[in-house]
């Protein structure tokens, strides 16, 4: 009688973690294209790595698209489990457990092109107008630079408007980004904008799991081996390059 409870007992709980892994976990990232807008194919590169990592696995993503304060406040309280698309920075690792990097991101400073002054350096933005996203982790210490003022908008294409009537001397932003949101708002004006020689770190994109979520550290694992696989077989990169192909990119400014 014993072992048939015992054995009973043993079946209850396999099945129950049997149908707790077959349920999708909820997965959030936040509207920002060419890495995640409902409206793009496969609604995003970021997202398009992320399902395409994920295939491999046991586990089964349920991706919703939401504003970013959503996000990030949902998954420190557990509502959302995952983000998809989500820069690391010290403060948001005390609520979240990070995937190894599945995107590199490249952040570039636009200049107007009838700048004729070449920047090569962070320093030389000193006593200029810098344009910032609102709670943006750009992962630079700006506040370093002396007499930098930064003037910051909800969205990107309010920099990029406001460097164009000079309300800002410079655009700091993800170089992806800012290609698209160019050429889907101001592609008659591209030739206005140049990329100064300014070079600065890039940022990675992560999964990133609420580690208040049971099994968290467990599901970063399984990932970050299928990352590696795809690496590996070259399906990652394939996915990159497509994207990247999409859009016409913006100059770099002349050397003087």
């Amino acid at each position: 009688m014993f072992r048939f409870v015992a054995l009973l007992v043993a079946g209850l709980a396999f099945f129950s973690l049997g149908a707790q892994a077959q349920q999708p976990l909820k997965l959030m990232a936040n509207t920002s294209p060419p890495y995640a807008d409902a409206r793009l194919p496969q609604r995003g590169l970021a997202l398009e790595l992320v399902e395409h990592v994920f295939s491999s696995t046991s586990v089964k993503p349920e991706i919703s698209i939401e504003n970013w304060s959503r996000a990030v406040e949902g998954a420190k309280l557990g509502v959302y489990k995952r983000l998809a698309a989500v820069w690391y920075s010290e403060e948001r690792a005390q609520d979240l457990l990070f995937s190894e990097p599945y995107l590199s991101s490249k952040l570039i400073i636009l200049k107007r092109r009838n700048e004729p002054r070449n920047f090569t350096d962070l320093r030389q933005l000193s006593g200029a107008r810098l344009g910032v996203r609102t709670d943006y982790a750009y992962g630079v210490d700006l506040a370093a630079i002396p007499r930098l003022t930064l003037v910051e908008e909800n969205h990107l294409i309010q920099n990029l408007l406001n460097l164009l009537s000079g309300k800002v001397d410079f655009v700091i932003g993800d170089r992806r980004t800012i290609i698209y949101q160019l050429n889907e708002y101001l592609k008659d004006r591209l030739n206005q904008f140049s990329v100064t020689g300014i070079q600065l770190q890039p940022v990675a994109r992560h999964v990133a799991i609420s580690r208040s979520l049971a099994g968290h550290e467990d599901i970063i694992a399984e990932f970050n081996a299928a990352l590696a696989r795809a690496e590996s077989d070259g399906s990652h990169q394939a996915i990159i390059d497509k994207w990247d192909q999409r859009y016409v990119g913006v100059q770099p400014a002349s050397r003087n």
